[in-house]
């Protein structure tokens, strides 16, 4: 929603001008807003948020022990070979989706001239779209477990539609670029919590938030690799290049899902008959 936000809001807040300082005016009252509702939510975390909730999440999690140091635990997962492939694909679709995000309003321009609106509009569009996308492959990842098909097919789809992307500017007509953009956004935005579960049944019992952290990492490297290429082909050959760029190394990351080997490790804990009834004691039944 946040993201959400910041595609509607700056060209409403910002004026497209020559006059610098309504500009300058437009930026400051973005700026001390955002300040002000950050500061908002960090006194909210200090003073509501716990360090861990009252009971487990779930058996897997209530029959977790103690993996060790952080360290302990970033080595353990570099020596897992599906997490790894995970770790790369992983970045290289949300870093393709970084660079969508950070270069549209070029695009969008380069093909529809004083569009800005529409570009913001696209934007929101795209994260809303990947917001009902995370709900929907959430929810058929949860009834289905098959975590290796639906990160596939998902990743697949992304790839898919930002083909249809790179070319829909070239017939000139802006609400198919906003029914492409939308459909794109539902895939690549649903890719996150798909990859995140994967991620976290791949590498059990290790700390969840170790491999999402991981996770993270890899996408903001790969966010400015791909921001930086695209933005050196948008300036140098076009979008078509720039795009096409995109399209390339989402068929890489789809071939590197497809050679991870579905080893569900917090499933096969799930399946256990034995639970835990009180950690602390060490009683089981």
């Amino acid at each position: 929603l946040g993201v959400a936000l910041g595609f509607l809001l700056p060209p409403a807040i910002v004026p497209v001008t020559e006059n610098k300082e309504d500009i300058s005016r437009g930026l400051s009252y973005m700026f001390y807003g955002v300040a002000a509702l950050t500061t908002v939510l960090f006194i909210t975390i200090i003073l509501v948020f716990k360090e861990r909730p009252p009971t487990p999440p779930s058996t897997a999690s209530l029959v977790q022990d103690d993996t060790g140091s952080y360290l302990q635990g970033v080595v353990r997962l570099i020596k897992n070979p599906g997490y790894v492939l995970l770790l790369l694909s992983y970045g290289i679709n949300v870093g393709a989706f970084y660079a969508i995000s950070t270069l549209l309003n070029q695009v969008i321009l380069k093909h529809f001239p004083d569009e800005t609106e529409n570009a913001g509009r696209i934007g929101l569009l795209i994260v809303l779209a990947g917001m009902l996308g995370s709900v929907v492959c959430g929810v058929i990842l949860d009834k289905t477990a098959k975590f290796k098909m639906v990160t596939l097919v998902v990743y697949v789809l992304s790839m898919v539609f930002m083909l249809g992307y790179t070319f829909v500017f070239h017939l000139e007509k802006l609400w198919m670029v906003f029914v492409m953009a939308g459909l794109l956004g539902f895939f690549m935005t649903g890719y996150l919590p798909v990859g995140f579960e994967f991620a976290a049944e791949l590498t059990y019992p290790e700390a969840e938030g170790t491999s999402s952290g991981l996770l993270n990492a890899s996408a903001q490297f790969f966010g400015i690799f791909c921001t930086m290429a695209d933005g050196q082909l948008l300036n140098s050959f076009g979008d078509m290049a720039a795009n096409l760029l995109l399209v390339v190394v989402l068929f890489v990351g789809a071939i590197m899902t497809a050679c991870i080997k579905e080893n569900l490790r917090r499933q096969a804990a799930l399946r256990k008959p034995t639970a835990v009834l009180e950690k602390e004691g060490g009683q089981q039944v």
